[in-house]
């Protein structure tokens, strides 16, 4: 038997505070193409309508869930180690054709049959201050203790050409060449260095600077100037030009300051200008030797 006054199915109880969490709201719109009830009819206020969330929550639809990504990471990882596999067969097929491989390489250099000191490019034992020459001035060097790596080789003195480079007391680190004569069978023109095996070396004896004529001359700026001419000695020595040692010495050459030449370089501090080496005593001294 009912109870009279037992609320209808899905009606709000009036006794109940509007505050409690388990009332449900009552939705005005039909959530969906069907709905409890007879149509025109709002939905049973205690249950949701049908596509809406229970507890209060908003009556969206549910989204449709994401899709997974896990199947492209795998497809990914195994194309990796699939392309891994294959540079490591490559490697591996390199390596085993390198091992097979039992022809020796040719070396492409040609190697040298002659002995130590005899090529022009081989440095002389103990000597590092060897150089190759491309001009005659750098046979120079052999008068500050170098050689000369692509000299002529010293044979015979008869057949032998040379150079002589002197230095001068303001300038006793610089050392230029001389005059030699060119009719002799010794002479080597400056293109002619190759050909070259004997170097002499003319250097300058520390105080034996004298006092020689007082020559009066013009300055480039036309100033009138009196220069002290000084005479000196120099003493001469002979070298392997490519080894550098000592062959012959060639004694003491006078620099006379008999004469004022007509033209002479002179220091502008102290006015004094140093004659030459005696050409005619370094030809000599050259002849001697390489006759």
């Amino acid at each position: 038997m009912s109870d009279p006054y037992a609320q209808p199915p899905g009606q709000p109880d009036p006794y109940r505070s509007p505050s409690d969490p388990y009332a449900q709201p009552v939705s005005s719109q039909p959530a969906g193409p069907q709905s409890y009830g007879a149509p025109g009819q709002q939905p049973y206020s205690g249950q949701p309508a049908y596509g809406q969330q229970p507890y209060g929550q908003p009556g969206y639809a549910p989204q449709p869930p994401a899709k997974s990504k896990k199947g492209l990471i795998i497809g990914i990882v195994a194309g990796v180690l699939v392309l891994l596999l294959i540079l490591c067969g490559v490697g591996v097929a390199l390596i085993a054709n390198a091992a097979d491989d039992d022809d020796p390489i040719s070396p492409t250099t040609p190697t040298r049959s002659s002995a130590p000191g005899t090529s022009a490019t081989a440095a002389p034992p103990g000597n590092n201050n060897a150089i190759t020459a491309d001009s005659s001035s750098d046979f120079e060097d052999v008068c500050q203790g170098g050689s000369i790596l692509n000299a002529a080789e010293y044979a015979a003195p008869a057949s032998a050409k040379a150079y002589v480079f002197g230095n001068s007391p303001a300038r006793p680190t610089s050392w230029s060449s001389k005059s030699l004569d060119s009719r002799a069978s010794y002479y080597a023109k400056s293109s002619e260095y190759a050909q070259v095996s004997v170097v002499g070396c003319l250097a300058y004896v520390e105080g034996s600077e004298a006092s020689g004529k007082k020559c009066d001359i013009k300055a480039s700026d036309g100033t009138k100037l009196t220069v002290d001419y000084m005479s000196s000695r120099y003493t001469l020595t002979f070298h392997n030009a490519r080894t550098g040692e000592k062959i012959g010495d060639g004694g003491t050459v006078n620099a006379p300051a008999n004469r004022c030449p007509s033209f002479l370089t002179y220091s502008k501090e102290t006015l004094k200008s140093y004659a030459s080496p005696d050409t005619a005593s370094i030809n000599a001294a050259v002849k001697k030797l390489l006759s």
